[in-house]
């Protein structure tokens, strides 16, 4: 797509992958809207960027219905869902507790299958295709210790990827997946990590470049790993 009419909403945009990717569309000429919770936050991660800030968590289903509305009405239409929103949960398995994994699922699978599904409705009855980009991680491909909230709910995000693209692509909504690996951001708040893991800037580079390839074609999947993080 031409980046220059993108109509865009970015969940989970004031911070981290979702805000760098939100600046790189916007100095590229689309039009972005970013949604977050902390109201303060998200108006200073507006303004830096020149975005339209929605208030909403989605972790709830009418926050989330009126979000799309929001956008709808300030755009007149969108056909970009940057689906990044979601946090992480780090226990063994014997640490970990229902009301953990339901905080993780809440917002990673629950909250990015309610936002995909209102943003599809969009692009099918406005009849112009449309681009969702879910955020998965590369936690979503191989398990790890500690890792059964945070994996599992990006494993259920790539299996929800594969039925969105599978019923979708007849009416031209491209549904791709970036998997990061490790990056530096507020995600991983208090972990030590090397400087040459990955940034927010490089995962937003390859989600802007998935989306700018000509509309007859898409990337269904792109994994990112830094060259060498030790």
């Amino acid at each position: 797509m031409d980046i220059t009419t993108a109509k865009a909403l970015v969940t989970g945009g004031s911070s981290g992958i979702g805000l760098e990717t939100a600046r790189q569309l916007a100095q590229r000429g689309a039009r972005v809207a970013i949604c977050g919770r902390d109201a303060a936050k998200l108006r200073r991660a507006a303004d830096d960027i020149g975005a339209f800030a929605i208030e909403a968590d989605v972790a709830r289903e009418d926050h989330i219905v009126r979000m799309v509305g929001d956008v709808i009405e300030a755009f007149d239409g969108f056909n970009v869902l940057i689906n990044n929103a979601g946090f992480g949960h780090f226990a063994p398995l014997l640490e970990t507790s229902l009301a953990d994994m339901q905080r993780v699922y809440a917002t990673n699978v629950f909250g990015a299958m309610v936002v995909a599904r209102e943003s599809a409705k969009h692009f099918v009855a406005a009849g112009k295709g449309g681009n969702i980009v879910n955020i998965a991680s590369t936690a979503g491909q191989r398990g790890f210790a500690n890792g059964t909230a945070y994996a599992s709910s990006k494993f259920a995000l790539s299996g929800m990827t594969e039925c969105w693209r599978a019923e979708l692509r007849r009416h031209n909504v491209r549904v791709m997946q970036i998997n990061p690996s490790e990056v530096q951001t507020e995600f991983f708040r208090g972990r030590a990590f090397s400087e040459r893991k990955l940034r927010a800037e490089e995962i937003a580079y390859a989600i802007v470049s998935m989306l700018a390839m000509d509309d007859r074609g898409f990337t269904t999947e792109m994994s990112v790993w830094a060259t060498n993080p030790d």
